[in-house]
């Protein structure tokens, strides 16, 4: 095991949490950070370090930024109570949110400046894979940045995929992982609402394609919260409108075409727009079930 650091995790939703807790379990000095202090009083109970993070600052190796999006990381680092002004020389930022390429090369800049080093990199595999320190990172930067997050990556990952010195490129692959990702979920809920219409039960569904050459992980991860009628957000539907709107946006400036994209976004699009998007991001299956007439497991 790697000599324990001191980290701080900055939001302790589904995934910051799972990060945070394998962070700690590597045996790291861990604070957990979060707006809603319920999740910071409960992160202490488990082990976490007590304190503010302004006090404490100063005093950590690696901060793990785990937010929603590219404005709420910017506010984190740079914002009025910034955290780079207080960082240590050498301590490396972690920016795991899903934002565009450009933003995150100009946050390693930024960071830069101060002698702050800042490693891009976006994460995958759900909170089940964060609670068991097996998530796969698309990380780019500087030799020294992942020098200093190595301790914190292994806790944290299965994989690690390093692709590059320079900051962006993570972010760029993924936006590739999220155009399948998000295509997947909407495709996943055409299917088996389709199914329904032939009377094909969602149980069966899961039962059978989870099997059958039209598996993919999000099918296996998100279709039997559909057959549980548990819509309580792992991943909501809003954050696709942000993760296909950042890759329609890049697809835009390369003047390259991703129409399935475009087309699984207007499905996220009508889920939001009917009131579902804070629900889990299956519930854009209920966009296809109420234009079809269907009742899907657990409504009335």
């Amino acid at each position: 095991m790697a000599d324990p650091v001191d980290v701080a995790v900055i939001g302790l939703g589904s995934m910051g949490l799972g990060i945070a807790r394998s962070v700690l379990r590597a045996g790291h000095r861990v604070l957990g950070v979060d707006i809603d202090r319920a999740r910071v009083d409960a992160f202490i109970a488990e082990g976490g370090r007590e304190g503010d993070l302004r006090d404490v600052a100063g005093d950590l190796d690696a901060a793990v930024i785990v937010v929603v999006n590219a404005a709420q990381t910017e506010h984190v680092l740079f914002g009025p109570d910034g955290l780079v002004a207080k960082l240590k020389q050498g301590a490396v930022v972690l920016a795991c949110a899903t934002v565009e390429p450009a933003f995150a090369g100009a946050m390693a800049e930024r960071c830069a400046e101060t002698g702050i080093l800042y490693l891009d990199s976006p994460i995958s595999g759900g909170s089940i894979k964060a609670e068991a320190g097996t998530l796969s990172v698309m990380a780019a930067g500087s030799a020294d940045a992942f020098s200093a997050a190595d301790p914190v990556l292994e806790a944290m990952s299965e994989t690690v995929f390093r692709l590059g010195d320079k900051a962006g490129a993570g972010s760029a692959m993924k936006a590739v992982n999220q155009l399948l990702a998000g295509v997947h979920c909407a495709a996943m809920a055409e299917a088996l609402t389709f199914g329904m219409t032939q009377g094909v039960e969602p149980k069966a569904f899961l039962e059978v394609i989870s099997k059958c050459a039209g598996t993919s992980w999000i099918l296996e991860n998100r279709a039997p919260h559909i057959v549980a009628g548990d819509y309580d957000p792992r991943s909501a539907v809003d954050i696709w409108l942000k993760d296909l709107g950042i890759v329609l946006d890049a697809a835009k400036a390369a003047k390259f075409s991703a129409p399935l994209t475009a087309t699984a976004l207007q499905q996220f699009l009508a889920a939001s727009g009917s009131g579902l998007g804070g629900e889990d991001d299956s519930a854009v299956a209920k966009v296809y079930a109420r234009n079809a007439g269907l009742t899907l497991p657990g409504e009335a």
